[in-house]
């Protein structure tokens, strides 16, 4: 009887170590702001001695998390040391991408999402909790170089309707408190990444500049926080943005080696639009009564698709440009120092929302697999060009495609290229983009093969109604790439779970056998 009892449970547990490895598989169309909210990870906690420093020297680089097939956090990593890259700037507390970065020397800006700005205006214990598990924990046990904690993201935004208004301060205000109770205010900072929205200028020059009416009485209370923690105002400017959304916009004005008509301002001259934004912030904060006040520049950066004007030369050239600024300690008229920044972004990620357009999947400097799109000297190694990911696994060299003999006028194309697309990504077919010469049959293939790469080239992914096929013959089409995805990565704790199901299921058995 015991022995049968012991059966059942080899049987369940069996089925539970099934279920779980085919729950891990799964894949979801949650939104970005989904993917934004990141979980959060509880452990012990000790106390750690490490000084604060403030860093402003040598670039870093943003590390999202809004991708389909992640690589795994110990390839970045090392691709970060590698290119010499000394600072990282995430959207989320990811227990296994902080757990990489301990003991790397690579100093960290930890995310809040804004969906969790609520939470932790309303309650100081959810404040103090956060920070324990996603600040102390990784400090002390993981010895992770943890520098400042971004509360929020870009959350007054105008498209957010005012959605953040009101627990941004507070949220903030928690944050820092709880930093405080674990004595790690010196070491660790808060700030809030805000989108360059939050101040204009009426004269059109930097001179001009403060916040917008709109949110002047919210803003004040925020830097007034940071201000007396010696915590920095942190912005995110994109010249590609305005070139994008502006028709008239100068495009020459959105680079740093460009021949457009300088702007004068008072004796300033700005021959780009990076340092006229910049230092209509600078401006802003001056007349707020914040005239020294540390500026990181959170996002900066140029996509190479998804949009006539997001395209390898034009990336290059601006990072390139942005870059060269940095390696000689180049600041703006205003602020002739070095700057603090961050590039957006280090690695393409193809689940990212398109709502601002096509272009918002292809911000890397790296594509999803962790290869260099263009030559890009950081002035970090010596070297001109990026250094790639080593140890990337793939899967099988083979695509979906329609198929030869399926006819174009079939009632089921439409529906189905539109199935493959909305749960692919099809960013790379539209005008003037990479794929953008591809004649019909070609855009077709091209959505199969987004979906079934996705879906991790399952038999059933490349049907279509029977209108797919897969091939060993690759059908990439100039600068057209049709990608093979990279194997899923799956974070350590589901791992951690499998194994001690099979390390059970195998000790049961031994046993059994004994019997």
């Amino acid at each position: 009887m015991f022995r049968l009892l012991l059966f059942f449970i080899v049987i369940l547990l069996l089925g539970l170590g099934l279920n779980g490895a085919n729950n891990q598989r799964i894949l979801t169309s949650e939104s970005a702001a989904d993917r934004d909210a990141g979980d959060v990870s509880s452990s012990t906690v000790k106390m750690s001695t490490v000084s604060h420093a403030v860093a402003v020297g040598g670039i870093g680089a943003n590390w999202g998390s809004q991708s389909s097939h992640r690589l795994r956090p110990e390839i970045v990593v090392r691709m970060l040391r590698e290119n010499g890259i000394q600072k990282v700037k995430l959207f989320d507390a990811d227990y296994d991408t902080l757990r990489a970065l301990g003991r790397s020397g690579i100093q960290v800006m930890v995310g809040i999402p804004n969906d969790m700005l609520s939470d932790l205006a309303s309650s100081s214990k959810a404040a103090d909790k956060w920070v324990s598990e996603n600040v102390t924990h990784h400090i002390t046990a993981n010895n992770v170089m943890i520098r400042y904690v971004a509360v929020g993201n870009e959350p007054f935004l105008q498209t957010y309707n005012g959605s953040f208004l009101r627990t941004m301060y507070p949220a903030l205000k928690n944050i820092q408190d709880a930093l405080t109770k674990a004595k790690l205010h010196d070491q660790v900072k808060i700030t809030c990444p805000n989108n360059a929205d939050v101040y204009s200028t009426e004269s059109g020059l930097p001179s001009g500049g403060d916040f917008r009416a709109d949110i002047h009485d919210y803003m004040m209370p925020i830097v007034k926080l940071l201000n007396d923690n010696g915590a920095p105002f942190t912005v995110n400017i994109y010249p590609f943005i305005s070139l994008y959304t502006e028709p008239t916009f100068p495009a020459e004005y959105a680079f740093f080696d460009g021949d457009a008509t300088p702007l004068n301002d008072g004796g300033m001259t700005y021959n780009n639009m990076f340092d006229a934004n910049h230092d209509t912030l600078v401006w802003a904060l001056q007349k707020n009564g914040f005239p020294n006040m540390p500026i990181i520049l959170g996002e900066i950066g140029w996509p190479t698709d998804g949009d006539r004007n997001a395209n390898l030369q034009y990336a290059q050239r601006f990072n390139q440009g942005f870059m060269t600024r940095m390696s000689a300690g180049k600041g703006t008229p205003m602020r002739s120092g070095p700057i603090d920044a961050y590039l957006f972004s280090l690695i393409d990620e193809d689940v990212k929302s398109i709502q601002p357009g096509n272009f918002e999947r292809h911000w890397g400097i790296f594509r999803y697999d962790g290869q260099p799109k263009y030559p890009l000297n950081l002035g970090t190694i010596n070297s001109n060009s990026l250094i790639p990911a080593r140890n990337v696994s793939y899967l099988e060299p083979k695509w979906c495609i329609m198929k030869p003999n399926a006819r174009l006028d079939d009632p089921k194309v439409a529906e189905s290229v539109s199935y493959a697309c909305s749960l692919g990504d099809c960013t790379c077919l539209g005008y003037q983009t990479s794929c953008g010469g591809l004649d019909v049959r070609e855009n077709i293939s091209f959505a199969f093969n987004s979906y079934y790469q996705i879906n991790n080239q399952a038999a059933e992914a490349c049907n279509f109604n029977g209108l797919g096929t897969v091939t060993r013959a690759d059908p990439s089409i100039g600068n057209c790439r049709f990608n093979i995805m990279i194997e899923q990565y799956y974070a350590a704790a589901a791992t951690l779970e499998g194994s001690f199901i099979r390390t059970f299921l195998a000790v049961t058995l031994i046993f059994l056998n004994g019997l």
